[in-house]
């Protein structure tokens, strides 16, 4: 008899949806986040929803709480479109079917309970969705802009100036503290230390990158055994919990996301478009053909439609447009098809 995965609670918010069921449903789900999305898989979702009672009261459930989806099915670069590119059975697919699990079949009462999960973005102190930017100055007169979808918990005290940076991006100038606290911002991965100063801390996959424009900024990984790196004004570094990569110059259009801009410097187009999806409720994607094209220009974040048209006219491009599963479109850029004759 096959186990029931711990996420599994058979509440009245699952529909007694069999457990083996529901995460065959999510694997779906998954895999309909592929760019391109193959039309056989199309078909074999539709024959599996028809082929049984408890598959479409399964992906029923997923359709009743899309609305709460949205973050991990929204973007190209989401971590639902991510882990359609991973293999079945890898750990990083497993646990974003994990997260996907407790958030459509364990119930309301299992919301919040793990540390590191999508839905603690949800109760931050301060918080912006997809394309939001929003400006933000503390008690001590320090100033942060937030970057699109953005989570931070901001734990001020008697001893020192913290922030949890939950996800996302922010950008701060620090103020002079009466109280000589230090001023800290937490990720996953560690700590960046404010020495007097303006900078970017972005939390990534896999590390969390620091670009410094004034001062300098202290980075101490969570558990690299005491090492830590002094990353001056000019420079940018990245670092993991467990070790620090090295210092780097910056681009001096780093900062250009908080005037509302976004800047490419011969970037190639893959790169430029997981970028721009950062700030897309859509689905963005390139065919892979396409991926070493370079893209270069300003462009401004308040018309993304816009800016995908600029580069598909710029570069000879078609957009491919379709309706997501979920809501939202789908925008994929291609080859333009060549004439006959």
């Amino acid at each position: 008899m096959r186990t029931k995965p711990s996420w599994y609670q058979p509440t009245a918010d699952a529909a007694h949806v069999p457990p083996q069921v529901a995460e065959r449903a999510l694997e779906w789900l998954v895999e309909l986040q592929s760019q391109p999305l193959p039309p056989e898989t199309v078909i074999e979702w539709t024959r599996w929803r028809a082929a049984h009672d408890d598959h479409e009261r399964a992906w029923q459930r997923i359709e009743s709480v899309r609305g709460r989806l949205q973050p991990l099915t929204a973007a190209a670069t989401s971590a639902a479109a991510q882990a359609a590119l991973a293999p079945r059975g890898s750990p990083h697919r497993r646990r974003i079917i994990k997260s996907l699990a407790v958030m459509v079949f364990a119930g309301s009462g299992a919301w919040g309970v793990a540390r590191h999960t999508p839905w603690r973005e949800w109760s931050a102190d301060y918080r912006t969705t997809v394309g939001e930017r929003r400006s933000l100055a503390l008690t001590d007169g320090t100033q942060i802009m937030l970057n699109t979808s953005t989570a931070l918990d901001v734990r001020y005290g008697p001893s020192q100036r913290r922030l949890c940076l939950v996800a996302g991006e922010l950008f701060v100038a620090t103020a002079p503290d009466a109280m000589a606290r230090p001023f800290l911002i937490e990720t996953t991965h560690g700590a960046a230390q404010a020495l007097g100063t303006r900078y970017t801390v972005r939390q990534l996959g896999q590390g969390t990158e620091v670009q410094v424009f004034e001062g300098a900024v202290r980075i101490v990984p969570r558990e690299a055994n005491q090492r830590e790196l002094i990353v001056p004004a000019g420079q940018q570094a990245r670092f993991s919990a467990t070790e620090i990569g090295p210092g780097t110059r910056l681009d001096a259009t780093a900062p250009a996301w908080t005037d509302g801009f976004l800047v490419a410097r011969s970037m190639r187009l893959d790169q430029f478009i997981a970028e721009l999806a950062r700030y897309s409720p859509d689905s963005l994607a390139v065919d892979p053909a396409l991926a070493g094209l370079r893209v270069s220009g300003s462009f401004p974040l308040d018309n993304l439609d816009r800016i995908l048209d600029t580069v598909a006219a710029t570069l000879d491009l078609r957009i491919e447009m379709h309706d997501g599963f979920l809501g939202g479109r789908r925008l994929r850029l291609t080859p333009k098809a060549r004439r006959r004759g």
